[in-house]
């Protein structure tokens, strides 16, 4: 493939990504969510009483970025954080009542936006297009080490020159 056709097909990526998340998002918002936070719903309905460094390993992401959330969605009453009783310096989280009432409305606004996204797509194509995907998630989680042997390539090594 030409670079001028990787180049728009990276674009074409990114592009249906970013209008995916933003689709989801307005979905989301009209519930009272912001992005992300439904994330952290969905892993609780599937497995109640996590902790905040369980569900960051989880998700991929950082810790300090899931206590922040789950601070928020405990402020808005979707989720009750509580001391363990082994060790009261770990904390785990749970849905609330109205939490889990919440989770049809993510449940839903998810399936609404596969649903938009995946338009016109029939069985075959959107089977093709998950292997696509997971083929490109396997390439890029290996990044890092892939980087790393780039950049070892790209270092010119020295010429020594011998008499001869």
């Amino acid at each position: 493939m030409a670079k001028a056709d990787r180049a728009a097909t990276m674009s074409r990526l990114h592009s249906a990504a970013r209008l995916a998340r933003t689709a989801l998002a307005a979905r989301l918002l009209a519930h009272g969510f912001y992005a992300g936070q439904d994330q952290i719903m969905l892993a609780l309905d599937r497995e109640d009483g996590q902790t905040p460094g369980t569900l960051a390993e989880r998700l991929g992401v950082r810790p300090p970025t899931i206590t922040k959330t789950i601070n928020r969605l405990q402020a808005q009453g979707f989720l009750d954080k509580r001391a363990s009783n082994s060790d009261a310096r770990q904390a785990h989280i749970f849905l609330t009542d109205l939490g889990r009432e919440a989770i049809h409305a993510i449940e839903k606004s998810v399936k609404k936006t596969e649903k938009q996204a995946l338009k016109g797509l029939d069985k075959k194509e959107q089977k093709t297009l998950f292997k696509l995907l997971a083929r490109i998630e396997a390439n890029l989680s290996d990044g890092e080490t892939e980087l790393a042997e780039d950049e070892a390539e790209d270092v010119a090594e020295p010429v020594v020159e011998t008499a001869a």
